[in-house]
C-alpha cells in the first residue's frame, strides 16, 4: 500500500492535534527531505513552529493506519521516499 503527501499530512495533523490537545485544523504541516537530517517536517500549532524527525512521521503514519485503516503496521513496515512528491510504501 502506498499513501501520499496529503495523507502523510493528515497523519501528522491528527497525531499532533491529539498530542497536544487542540483540533486538528489548528496544526499546519510542511514535510521536507535534505540530506543531512533525512525526512523532517516542520509543524505548527496554534502558530508555534516545531521541527519532527522522521521517527515522529512514521509513529503518525503508524497510528493514522491503525486509526483510518485499520491496519497494525510498525515503523519497520514503513518506507518515505520522495521526488516531487512525498510518500509512505507500507508493506504487510
Amino acid at each position: 500500500m502506498r499513501i501520499y503527501t496529503d495523507e502523510i499530512i493528515n497523519a501528522i495533523c491528527l497525531h499532533m492535534s491529539e498530542r497536544r490537545g487542540v483540533n486538528p485544523t489548528d496544526v499546519e504541516v510542511q514535510l521536507s527531505w535534505e540530506e543531512e537530517y533525512g525526512y523532517t517536517a516542520e509543524v505548527w500549532v496554534k502558530g508555534r513552529s516545531q521541527y519532527i524527525i522522521e521517527a515522529n512521521i512514521l509513529e503518525a503514519i503508524e497510528q493514522y493506519m491503525f486509526k483510518q485503516y485499520n491496519r497494525r503496521v510498525f515503523r519497520s513496515n514503513i518506507t518515505l521516499d520522495a521526488d516531487e512528491e512525498f510518500w509512505a510504501d507500507i508493506s504487510d
